[in-house]
């Protein structure tokens, strides 16, 4: 692949995904900063991986794969630098407060709360990827997205309940 059509398929991948990576930056870091740096270390992986792309997948299918898997090396990274220092406050923002719609907020606040894979499938299961096509970009089995798919709805459905007895 020459320079000029590796940079063409960038910036086609970059305009029509990257609402596609500042969600998954949104899920797996705590502050604009580490969503900046998430975000930035993504869309590196997504260039060097063009030439790897051979047209078998989506192309959501293969950037979700790439994203997931540089959140998820990154999360591991930060959270063992996270046990080396001291941190002075510990954010509470997951998604842009722009968002109005607190169920939204809600949703994604709990999202980041849970361990990569899980949060990498719902984020998936969020944008309508199938079982099969979960599997294959995370390496699990369909029975297993499946199982843990069913697990975070219950999850999800407690807090929910859990929250709303606490309110009244």
């Amino acid at each position: 692949m020459n320079r000029r059509s590796h940079k063409t398929t960038f910036d086609r991948w970059l305009d029509h995904h990257l609402g596609l990576l500042l969600k998954v930056a949104a899920s797996f870091s705590s502050d604009k900063i580490d969503r900046d740096d998430l975000l930035q270390e993504m869309t590196f992986q997504m260039w060097r991986s063009i030439p790897n792309y051979d047209g078998r997948v989506r192309e959501s299918t293969w950037i979700y794969r790439v994203a997931l898997y540089t959140a998820i090396r990154w999360s591991k990274v930060e959270s063992k630098r996270r046990q080396r220092t001291t941190q002075l406050e510990q954010p509470s923002i997951v998604i842009d407060q722009t968002d109005s719609d607190p169920r939204l907020r809600w949703l994604y606040e709990k999202i980041s709360e849970l361990d990569p894979i899980d949060r990498s499938l719902a984020l998936l299961m969020l944008d309508g990827f199938s079982y099969h096509e979960m599997s294959d970009m995370l390496g699990l089995s369909e029975s297993n997205v499946g199982v843990r798919i069913s697990r975070l709805k219950k999850q999800l459905i407690q807090k929910l309940e859990q929250e709303q007895n606490d309110d009244s």
